[in-house]
């Protein structure tokens, strides 16, 4: 695959001070591979979209965790894909609320994924996963997000809560 997954900047999640949140420094935060293993693992994604009209749409959905990206298939006419098509900015929340992990990113409908590597990585995941339905990433396109910053936590007391964020991309690349 051509994209390597980039490891984002970890520090204390932002909250009023009340809810426990690390103060400073990255001591008790948790580390990315904990949030990976989570997206990759997860069943089902809960996407939340916005309406041109400025109101929210959440819808779950499946989709596979591959190369730092997620990927996830629908009909171009569903109400999640016309409000990504509007604005593409989305929020995904895992299912597990005991477990928290929350990206933020841009979705893009890409037609065809030319990368023949990742578009079979894309395929496996799934199958292994789901073992039906698969997508043709190649063929007919998959949405895919890519994070912006992440979330998460892994205890009622949100002491170890952690903030991603992934650097600007480059001018150019």
């Amino acid at each position: 695959m051509n994209e390597p997954e980039e490891h984002p900047v970890a520090r204390p999640a932002r909250g009023p001070s009340s809810y426990g949140f690390p103060k400073d420094g990255t001591a008790g935060l948790l580390p990315w591979s904990h949030a990976t293993t989570r997206l990759v693992a997860a069943r089902n994604y809960w996407l939340a979209t916005t309406s041109p009209a400025g109101r929210p749409h959440v819808t779950p959905l499946w989709g596979v965790w591959v190369a730092g990206a997620l990927y996830f298939d629908g009909a171009p006419q569903t109400r999640w894909a016309r409000n990504l098509t509007a604005n593409p900015h989305a929020t995904v929340h895992l299912e597990d609320g005991d477990d928290v992990v929350i990206i933020e990113g841009t979705v893009e409908d890409i037609m065809h994924v030319e990368d023949a590597e990742l578009a079979a990585a894309i395929i496996t995941a799934w199958d292994g996963k789901y073992g039906r339905l698969h997508p043709d990433p190649a063929g007919n396109g998959i949405w895919r997000l890519r994070p912006r910053n992440a979330r998460a936590w892994s205890n009622a007391a949100l002491t170890d809560a952690t903030r991603w964020d992934y650097p600007p991309p480059t001018v150019g690349a």
